[in-house]
């Protein structure tokens, strides 16, 4: 069944690909050509959400990501999170310098608006003046503030510095809880983490059974010049690691109580 599968969604998989390479080609020679640039994210959004059906991703949304210019925080746990978050609003995303040798991929990833950041390399104040001028252009930007992936069951420290770009433009916070669930418990082929090879996790999700993603859209945070941005990258994570830990342990219907007060029902 395994190889079935395989085989199937490979058949899907690899002329999506390669559709979504000679549309991001087309937009790239045209973008050479006209004077004011294309805006991919609309385009990104369209291809991105195909692309979770796919590789069989289901998408269960609580709350509503903010129509306005935001910046959106979430936990990281796979190079899936882009695809899923990408598919539900326009975005452009912040990814780690390695994605960009990806073969095809970090093509793609380019050419839909992606903000790569290597890791020590001082490029933090570079990238934060790039964020600020997305929001300042009344745009979205994800942000992963973790730094890395994890295995999906806890959530580790926010870094701050990025949440100045918020601080700058006066932007909204808001902070998205992902938990990935297949055949009914937490997902463990999903994690993209440690020394994970990305072609040799990508055919392991091909030959697994469909996988749920749990995305809750939490409140926005309100931002003015004046917030202090660890108290703020402190509320996003508790929100978020708050949410996850009963996602996590609950099987069960329910309601969930936030941190803020708010009832989210999940499952």
């Amino acid at each position: 069944m395994e190889y079935l599968r395989l085989i199937c969604r490979s058949i899907l998989l690899i002329p999506y690909l390669f559709w979504g390479f000679t549309l991001a080609v087309f937009i790239s020679t045209l973008n050479r050509i006209r004077h004011q640039p294309i805006n991919t994210t609309p385009i990104a959004r369209w291809w991105l959400s195909g692309l979770c059906r796919v590789l069989s991703v289901d998408i269960q949304q609580y709350g509503e990501l903010e129509a306005s210019s935001t910046m959106i925080i979430a936990n990281h746990i796979s190079w899936l999170d882009i695809p899923v978050l990408g598919a539900m609003k326009p975005l452009h995303f912040l990814s780690k310098a390695e994605v960009r040798e990806w073969p095809l991929i970090g093509f793609l990833a380019e050419q839909a608006g992606t903000l790569f950041i290597k890791r020590g390399g001082g490029q933090v104040a570079k990238v934060q003046e790039e964020i600020e001028d997305i929001l300042s252009q009344e745009k979205t930007v994800l942000i992963f503030p973790e730094g890395t992936t994890t295995d999906g069951q806890t959530v580790k420290k926010f870094h701050p510095r990025l949440f100045k770009a918020a601080q700058a433009t006066c932007r909204n916070v808001q902070p998205v809880t992902l938990h990935y669930r297949r055949e009914g418990t937490p997902d463990s082929l999903a994690p993209f983490i440690g020394d994970d090879e990305f072609f040799s996790h990508l055919i392991r999700l091909l030959k697994a059974p469909p996988t749920e993603v749990y995305v809750v859209a939490h409140p926005a945070l309100g931002v003015t010049a004046g917030t202090d941005v660890t108290e703020l990258s402190r509320d996003a994570h508790r929100r978020i690691e708050h949410t996850l830990q009963h996602m996590v342990w609950q099987n069960q219907p329910r309601v969930i109580t936030e941190v803020s007060g708010e009832s989210i029902t999940l499952f």
